[in-house]
């Protein structure tokens, strides 16, 4: 596969999407913080199948990172970025520094849709308006048919369905299936922060989603039983903190009562000083 070329200016950008434009080339963005793994990989292969030009990015966004939270130690490793995504045939990466995306003064932020308020909202202030503000100037500035986001993230993913219907952006966006380690635990670029003994900690988050995801397959209704269960795998297994375990509506991500369609199973759990995130679908099937 050849080297993808690496820009770091709007005005190359926007140069190479003019030249793919005008050859009748379809464009697919996978926007990224780097640090990739085998799930952003998945999103990529995604984008060279749908479409003809694929256009990663990457920038750790310092506006979706609360005062207390990793920024400063979030890895940055774009050499060995740079080696995966030559491996799955990457055309363009984007790799802009902070002033080429949020400038002095800059002060344009987007206020995030309603999806956003609950769950990851609640538990980090302020995260859900810095990346609908930082992928809509991607956006903007990609003018992509497509853009790839992973279902682990299964939040964010809505956060930016109801933002580009909303303001009438014109891209397609296309979930993609969460991408897990043999024994279940999903793929993260956070995952690099766990020991070993975490690591097996952290493990209860998807034990966790598979005790719902059994609870309602045996006929288990009552959405209260069912993330009372998720609880108990997580304490059981020694996290350190719950943020939430819940089921919610798949669209609108508002809490259910009682599990009569298809619904998501969502967790946020601390191990150690790494906070992780996952979910599950579950259809309820025939009593």
């Amino acid at each position: 596969m050849p080297v993808p070329r690496v820009v770091h200016s709007v005005r190359q950008l926007r140069g190479d999407v003019a030249d793919a434009r005008s050859a009748g080339r379809t464009i697919g963005l996978v926007p990224t913080m780097g640090a990739l793994h085998e799930g952003h990989l998945s999103l990529v292969k995604a984008a060279r199948e749908q479409c003809d030009t694929t256009i990663v990015t990457i920038f750790v966004n310092p506006t979706q990172f609360g005062p207390h939270e990793d920024f400063d130690r979030y890895p940055r490793t774009m050499e060995r970025d740079l080696q995966l995504l030559s491996q799955v045939g990457t055309d363009i990466v984007f790799a802009p520094d902070r002033p080429t995306i949020f400038p002095e003064g800059f002060s344009t932020y987007v206020e995030p849709p309603a999806v956003a308020q609950r769950w990851e909202g609640e538990c980090r202030p302020g995260h859900f308006r810095g990346v609908t503000t930082v992928v809509l100037k991607l956006f903007n500035l990609v003018g992509a048919d497509v853009a790839f986001f992973g279902q682990k993230d299964f939040q964010q993913a809505r956060v930016i369905q109801c933002m580009v219907d909303d303001l009438a952006v014109p891209v397609s966006v296309r979930v993609c299936p969460t991408v897990r380690e043999s024994d279940g635990l999903a793929l993260s670029s956070r995952n690099r922060y766990l020991d070993d003994a975490q690591r097996s900690r952290a493990l209860a988050l998807w034990n966790s989603l598979l005790a719902a995801k059994q609870l309602v397959e045996r006929g288990e209704r009552q959405a209260r039983s069912v993330c009372d269960r998720m609880r108990q795998r997580l304490i059981e297994s020694g996290v350190d903190r719950i943020d939430y375990a819940a089921l919610v509506d798949p669209v609108t991500l508002q809490p259910v009562e009682r599990v009569q369609q298809r619904t998501v199973a969502i967790v946020a759990a601390v191990v150690g000083p790494t906070r992780l995130i996952d979910n599950l679908e579950i259809e309820p099937g025939p009593i």
